[in-house]
């Protein structure tokens, strides 16, 4: 009995310590003083570990206290990010029936006709760069935007007290089914607190109102239906997400042999489910984008998604090597070409793991998400932070972990803030590439098994 106090009061300890350190992350942070925000983000990291590594098996403590502290951050204004200055101006344009895809903040403010409470607060909130560019926020997200804005339509305070609810319950979501999942597929029941009380997912998603955490909860959902055999369902849910962030898009070439490859002794019947997988999707993804379809709309939001590939930049990896040599080669920023290169050489890498990988199982279709997603963000032009929730969810059903460790040393891209002027320290960069790099090349060595030369698959 003593060593059992002794062990849950270890635990408890450090729990007390976590939550006043993420009180001072919610509270006292401002995202330009790194040297603070990394001691508090590194001590964090170090005291989740030995919480899980305490409580392994006292798996209601540890989803108690990932609830406790994601609570703490429930009045406070996000620090590190100002995108949910947007969310709160589309879900206020929203309630006014007013469609967010079609019009810019930066145009009602020139033109001094606002119809919304704090126009002007949200606008410079936002920054000049998100007020003159059309949201591409899908609808499902729209949606959350819009119930925050019926419960909160003058306070920006309310707005994010609604929207962090909504996350957290979405959180809430992850857990249940994900801890579902590595049961069905035999797997510790712990890992999900890798994800779930990962300080990474808390300051990100919860603290910073990072959509991800939604999109999160329907994947994993979907992923949870599909291993269950209910895969109208999954696609339902699947297109759900979709609607969340685009991003799941990227997964549908995987999901091929998972189907082809099926329990059914008929190809026919399976070929047939595969169809339907992605018919379902498809017309569930155009049926919540209905309300808003336009010419218009498609213009404006495919011109905003084609920023990301062509004009922004940030914590890129191998297309800082390859604007690098465009520099020393050419003389100037190729990104306008570059940018629409390597989004086909993505569709070839997806295309290549989808035909010539083996991921017939959940275990191996979802490694293969992790990989593909992956190979997404390595040759992307800009990776936020909050992008490496995706696999950092999906890698805790697999043998993968660098996603972890990424997950920790991705607090360097915020050094970015240190000046005022917003400038990358490239050093820093690369130290954060390196070692992600390493890590994943070291497991994909260890957890890769070649098989003999007449197949045609590498298995995990």
């Amino acid at each position: 009995m003593d060593k059992l106090w002794k062990y849950n009061r270890v635990s408890i300890i450090l729990t007390i310590i976590c939550a006043l350190f993420y009180w001072c992350f919610a509270y006292q942070l401002e995202r330009t003083d790194f040297l603070r925000m990394f001691g508090l983000w590194a001590a964090l990291f170090f005291l989740s570990y030995k919480i899980i590594q305490l409580n392994t098996t006292n798996t209601k403590f540890l989803a108690g206290i990932a609830l406790g502290f994601r609570v703490i951050f429930l009045l406070a204004i996000p620090n590190l990010s100002q995108d949910f200055y947007r969310f709160v101006w589309d879900g206020r344009m929203l309630l006014e029936g007013i469609n967010p895809y079609l019009s810019l903040p930066e145009t009602w403010i020139a033109e001094g006709q606002i119809p919304i409470a704090q126009a002007q607060e949200l606008y410079e909130g936002m920054g000049e760069l998100n007020g003159s560019h059309y949201t591409n926020y899908p609808p499902i997200s729209q949606f959350c935007y819009l119930i925050a804005g019926v419960f909160s339509s003058n306070s920006i305070v309310g707005f994010v007290i609604v929207l962090r609810l909504l996350i957290i319950i979405a959180d809430i979501g992850t857990f249940f089914f994900g801890k579902k999942l590595l049961r069905l597929l035999n797997l510790p029941e712990h890992n999900i607190f890798w994800y779930i009380l990962n300080p990474f997912i808390i300051i990100e998603l919860t603290g910073n109102l990072h959509f991800e955490a939604v999109m999160i909860f329907f994947i994993i959902w979907s992923l949870y239906l599909l291993h269950k055999g209910y895969w109208y369902w999954a696609a339902i849910v699947l297109a759900l997400s979709v609607s969340v962030k685009l991003i799941p898009l990227l997964f549908l070439p995987l999901f091929f042999q998972k189907f082809v490859s099926g329990k059914s002794t008929s190809i026919v019947s399976n070929i047939v489910k595969l169809i339907g997988f992605y018919s379902i999707i498809i017309t569930t993804t155009i049926v919540l984008f209905a309300p808003f379809l336009s010419s218009a709309f498609i213009s404006n939001f495919s011109r905003t998604i084609g920023l990301w590939f062509q004009n922004f930049e940030f914590n890129a990896s191998i297309y800082y090597i390859i604007r690098w040599i465009g520099y020393q080669t050419i003389g100037w920023n190729i990104i306008g070409t570059v940018g629409k290169i390597l989004p086909l050489v993505v569709i070839g890498i997806l295309l290549l793991v989808t035909f010539f990988r083996k991921n017939k199982s959940t275990t191996q279709l979802i490694t293969v998400m992790v990989i593909g997603i992956c190979s997404y963000y390595f040759l992307s032009t800009t990776v936020h932070p909050w992008y490496l929730a995706v696999p950092l969810a999906l890698s805790i059903f697999t043998k993968y972990k660098f996603t972890i460790w990424w997950s920790f040393i991705i607090i360097l891209s915020y050094t970015a803030y240190i000046h005022p002027d917003f400038k990358e320290n490239l050093w820093f960069v690369a130290l954060e590439y390196i070692t992600v790099f390493g890590i994943f090349i070291f497991e994909v060595f260890r957890n890769t098994k070649i098989v003999p030369l007449k197949s045609i698959y590498i298995e995990n």
